[in-house]
């Protein structure tokens, strides 16, 4: 079962292209932190502008620097139901533990139609399979009633859950059954849905703090609520800082004020305003993020 604090990881850039070497010392930054799932070419990732060729190669040196150290769940989505197939298909040769499939953008689908879309990827591979539900990203929400469809295929085995709506979070547990990982997509609702059993969270804030994230994730996981709720609260700041502007411009933004990568961006993302980036230096050094 996937479970645990998993992070979504960015993708970093050097003069327009991938920086190659930052990835793979991102990995080794989080592993050696405690974090239990890496997680390449989600939205955090910036895959709406990687190629195909950028894509592939991202989930092969995340693959390979994380040396079967801790599992991978390569994003693989796309609002094209061959694009997911051959994406994840790639993943899947290329040795990740699972992959991460976004439902449909733009298209805004009937929830037949994203059962279908979902049912025909899980027929073509062989490989552990996560939904993935952001309403405000996509234009489309997944119900209760469709992810427990989709939750009697073999490979799909769980579903990042960003909707914001505890009662339908809620209902998911209900409906799929404690063998079914349901993940928070939001870093902010993390307790409460462990809290009615979640298994963990993909994480944009684990990108800058993954041993936190991580002790406050385990903490509920062995039933020691007292200190994940302390936990919860400490960080709340962190995860409201990472939502200044959209994401991944802030995290990003952090990650290049700690010296961790250049903080590069893809259009049409573009850079932090001054007054925004000192308003995110001030919160990093509340968490001795940076001096």
């Amino acid at each position: 079962m996937l479970r645990g604090s998993m992070v979504a990881l960015v993708t970093p850039f050097k003069n327009g292209v991938v920086d190659e070497a930052a990835l793979a010392e991102l990995v080794e930054f989080q592993i050696i932190n405690g974090t239990n799932v890496i997680c390449p070419c989600g939205t955090t990732g910036e895959s709406a502008t990687l190629s195909f060729e950028e894509h592939e190669r991202v989930v092969e040196i995340v693959i390979r620097a994380a040396a079967g150290r801790v599992p991978v769940m390569a994003g693989t989505g796309s609002n094209n139901t061959d694009e997911a197939i051959r994406l994840t298909r790639h993943a899947q040769k290329a040795g990740a533990d699972a992959c991460l499939l976004i439902t449909p953008y733009y298209n805004r689908p009937t929830q037949e139609g994203l059962y279908l879309h979902f049912k025909k990827i899980a027929e073509q591979v062989d490989i552990p399979l996560v939904l993935y539900n952001v309403p405000s990203r996509t234009g489309v929400n997944m119900l209760p009633e469709t992810v427990e469809r989709l939750a009697q295929i073999k490979n799909i085995v769980g579903i990042k859950e960003a909707s914001g709506m505890l009662s339908q979070i809620s209902e998911i547990v209900r409906r799929c059954g404690s063998e079914f990982s349901v993940l928070s997509g939001d870093d902010v609702n993390t307790l409460p849905l462990m809290a009615v059993g979640g298994k963990g969270v993909i994480s944009v804030t684990a990108n800058i703090a993954p041993r936190d994230i991580a002790a406050m994730v385990h903490a509920a996981q062995n039933g020691q609520y007292d200190e994940a709720r302390r936990l919860h609260l400490h960080l709340l700041p962190l995860h409201d800082a990472m939502f200044l502007q959209t994401n991944p411009i802030p995290v990003k933004t952090a990650l290049g004020l700690m010296g961790k990568i250049s903080p590069e961006l893809r259009l049409p993302l573009s850079p932090m305003p001054e007054e925004l980036i000192q308003k995110l230096r001030s919160v990093l050094r509340q968490y001795a993020l940076v001096e």
